[in-house]
């Protein structure tokens, strides 16, 4: 399957230097394109209905809203919208109430370029099957 089109992406992650890393990353691949960029939770939700991404980039620990609750907002909202978690937090807890809520993958920090994107397109790939 050769899909030429850009998905396009919001990315929540209230770390300046962490936001600035994905974005490079993101921009490193053609086929992918960051449409907004949320430094907290309710930033996120208010993108994500703005632009309806292809998929999102959700850190866990941001102020206010957290991932967790931003997740399970997006799953009542835009059940059709992949949530890949990009996080340190990954207690067995976090991940297991990720998955239960519908995280399409889940990334753990510090990570490499290779694994953000092929979770990225993982999600992408089964969104699109």
């Amino acid at each position: 399957m050769s899909d030429e089109s850009t998905h396009t992406i919001v990315v929540a992650e209230d770390n300046a230097v962490v936001r600035e890393v994905l974005r490079g990353v993101i921009r490193q691949d053609k086929r992918l394109s960051i449409v907004g960029e949320a430094a907290n939770g309710q930033a996120a939700l208010e993108l994500v209905d703005s632009f309806e991404p292809a998929l999102v980039c959700l850190d866990v620990l941001m102020p206010g809203m957290d991932g967790l609750s931003v997740l399970r907002t997006l799953r009542e909202k835009h059940p059709a919208i992949p949530v890949i978690i990009v996080t340190g937090q990954s207690t067995s807890e976090v991940v297991t109430e990720a998955l239960k809520l519908g995280a399409a993958g889940f990334v753990v920090k510090p990570f490499s370029a290779d694994k953000l994107l092929r979770a990225i397109h993982g999600a992408l790939a089964v969104r699109a099957a």
